[in-house]
């Protein structure tokens, strides 16, 4: 859930950008993308996807008052769009229709064949491939970007917007070395299996998704939630 903060400090933001995109959300994306690629490229792509983040996260945050402006954007907006994108995203992985490229490959119902490096990577690039494949779940995850855009837009001034961008980077930083250091060992694991907590990693998305997009309801008087 997306928090609205009325006095911003650097935990609770870090604790939300952890809810929104943290190991948890990206490190079955990256775990894809392991089994295929050598483990220097797969360092590589950490490295490059986490400073992608981190700059998509402080563009963000420091820009927000100009970007709600120019696009006419308002917070309800924001929660609308994120809970539907994510949720869209989550139904993709629950379903066994992936989004990434690294996994463009597998047709639903697959899995048990295990995973076709050549299908999944280019092996002339693959750490563009390996980029390409972290774009939507890690680089511009749809939550973190609106968490991101509403935390600026309810701070009071640039200290509290420069604390929203240190948390992202820093969030970013953590999902790296996650990366790192365990989707190695997770690259190994069956497709399988990978099959099956991408699944079930995709229900609770789908139920995040819902819960933002009613959030963003409730913000336009649309429906009351009970708290």
């Amino acid at each position: 859930m997306i928090v609205v903060m009325t006095s911003l400090n650097l935990a609770d933001v870090i604790v939300t950008f952890l809810a929104l995109f943290g190991p948890q959300k990206v490190l079955l994306s990256f775990a894809r993308i392991a089994g295929a690629l050598e483990a220097r490229s797969l360092r590589l792509v950490a490295l490059l996807t986490a400073a992608a983040a981190a700059c998509v996260g402080a563009l963000c945050a420091l820009t927000a008052p100009w970007l709600a402006t120019f696009f006419h954007i308002s917070v309800p907006a924001l929660d609308l769009a994120a809970g539907l994108v994510f949720f869209v995203y989550a139904i993709g992985l629950t379903l066994g229709i992936h989004f990434d490229p690294a996994d463009a490959g597998h047709a639903p119902g697959s899995a048990a064949a295990g995973p076709e490096p050549d299908e999944e990577t280019d092996p002339l690039h693959p750490v563009t491939s390996g980029f390409r494949a972290m774009l939507l779940p890690f680089v511009v995850s749809p939550l973190a970007v609106a968490a991101a855009l509403q935390d600026s837009l309810s701070a009071s001034g640039w200290g509290d917007r420069w604390v929203v961008a240190g948390a992202f980077a820093l969030v970013a930083l953590i999902d790296a070395a996650c990366a790192i250091v365990f989707a190695p060992l997770l690259g190994r694991v069956r497709e399988s299996i990978l099959e099956v907590l991408s699944r079930l990693l995709g229900v609770l998305l789908a139920a995040v998704g819902v819960q933002v997009f009613l959030n963003g309801l409730e913000a336009l008087g649309l429906l009351h939630l009970a708290h």
